[in-house]
């Protein structure tokens, strides 16, 4: 199972798959083949589906070069290692691919900027953990009598701590930009930005429904930066990099918590997400947004039962709640642009993490299903769910709200 480094990136929007990725392959080939007088790059299945909206033809031209670079669509062509497929050539002066095998790549983003080959065992960059469920965990846990944050760190090592403190500043660095904007987003949809008008009604509220807005004010700030290219934190992508932030911020501010209780949550969350990662997906292509705002919602549910002083069991049943209660969540964002349904739900789910580790507090922490278990089955729920629920924007809500809002335009 990967680092957290693997999980908790900081890059442009509004697509850890179609943005962050293709433009870290865009950038690996052209290493390769810095002699190329052109490149050709076929996108594949969902990439080319839903690719104009979430901008991975302008992010690979602006890394290749615009003037040399052509992109092919196949969004009917979806090959068996993962839906977002690429297969980036590059050409001589007389636009013929040289027989050199390097002229050629085949690779796949599989969720969270993380991009891997057809031939891969793994869809990862390396090994830092030995257990891979958190039933296993949590026993080593017991049995060593420490907290799970300090299991990430004994797999980690020191090193963690700086870079989570990083990740910490960019969450609330995204947070503010997005809270002084006003305006449309950027696409066909012309979506208003809401997060600054949220804001100033729920600074003039008190009590809960003050922290509740100001939650949703913080979810929304982080989505529209998203949505709009601005830089973010994946947690665990972009299409869900809202709900976590929001979340350490308004416990932050309600609780008055220390930046060192806020990292031991990012790492405790970080595990919840790579264990998704590790077992399931978090790739609204391969799974629909049960991968993406699920799992989010799971890893901003597990920090706040910690924070909150929550058993291992207890942060166990507020993960398994949060991911379980997504389980079916289709991916089909209108217009293939990253703002309907995607940031609403960063909104709404983040107060239901927060619900869901109230509940488990209320309870012995012992529940019927286990997070693994859940997981388990997020994974397989996903891949049965029909390709057009998978972020191809062909069904849904992508195609009943395209004809009502979008005319021609989609």
């Amino acid at each position: 199972m990967d680092s957290l480094k693997e999980l908790y990136k900081v890059g442009n929007g509004p697509s850890s798959s179609h943005t962050m990725g293709p433009q870290k392959a865009a950038t690996e080939f052209l290493r390769r083949t810095p002699q190329a007088a052109h490149y050709r790059v076929t996108l594949l299945g969902s990439l080319a589906a839903t690719g104009k909206g979430h901008l991975t033809d302008w992010i690979i031209k602006k890394t290749l070069g615009e003037e040399r670079t052509t992109i092919v669509w196949k969004p009917e062509e979806v090959r068996p290692f993962h839906t977002n497929g690429m297969v980036f050539e590059a050409l001589d002066a007389q636009g013929n691919v040289p027989e050199d095998p390097a002229s050629t790549w085949e690779v796949y983003s599989v969720g969270g900027g993380t991009i891997a080959e057809p031939d891969s065992l793994t869809r990862g960059a390396g090994n830092f953990y030995s257990l891979t469920t958190l039933t296993a965990i949590m026993g080593h846990c017991r049995a060593d009598n420490i907290e799970l944050w300090e299991y990430v760190e004994s797999q980690e090592g020191p090193g963690l701590w700086p870079f989570l403190q990083d990740i910490w500043q960019a969450m609330q660095d995204s947070i503010e930009r997005g809270l002084g904007k006003t305006g449309l987003l950027p696409g066909d949809l012309r979506y208003p930005r809401k997060a600054n008008a949220f804001y100033k009604k729920a600074r003039i509220q008190s009590g809960r429904l003050r922290s509740t807005g100001m939650t949703f004010a913080y979810a929304l700030a982080v989505s529209e930066e998203n949505a709009s290219g601005g830089l973010v934190v994946t947690a665990p992508t972009c299409g869900s990099a809202g709900l976590v932030p929001a979340v350490l911020r308004s416990l932050k501010e309600d609780y008055s918590l220390a930046d060192t209780e806020i990292l031991k949550a990012l790492a405790v969350g970080g595990l919840v997400g790579n264990l998704v990662k590790e077992n399931a997906s978090i790739s609204g292509a391969e799974v629909g947004c049960q991968g993406e705002v699920g799992t989010a919602c799971a890893m901003a549910a597990a920090m706040t039962a910690y924070l909150f002083g929550g058993t291992h069991m207890q942060i166990d049943y507020a993960a398994e709640m949060a991911l379980e209660h997504h389980l079916g969540m289709t991916c089909d964002p209108v217009g293939g642009y990253v703002q309907v349904p995607c940031i609403e739900r960063n909104a709404v789910s983040a107060i239901r993490a927060i619900n869901a580790a109230e509940y488990t507090l209320f309870t012995d922490g012992n529940h019927r299903i286990s997070f693994d278990q859940v997981v388990q089955t997020m994974g397989e729920t996903g891949r049965d769910l029909k390709c057009g629920y998978r972020e191809t924007s062909l069904a849904g809500l992508a195609k009943h709200a395209c004809l009502t809002n979008c005319g021609s335009g989609c």
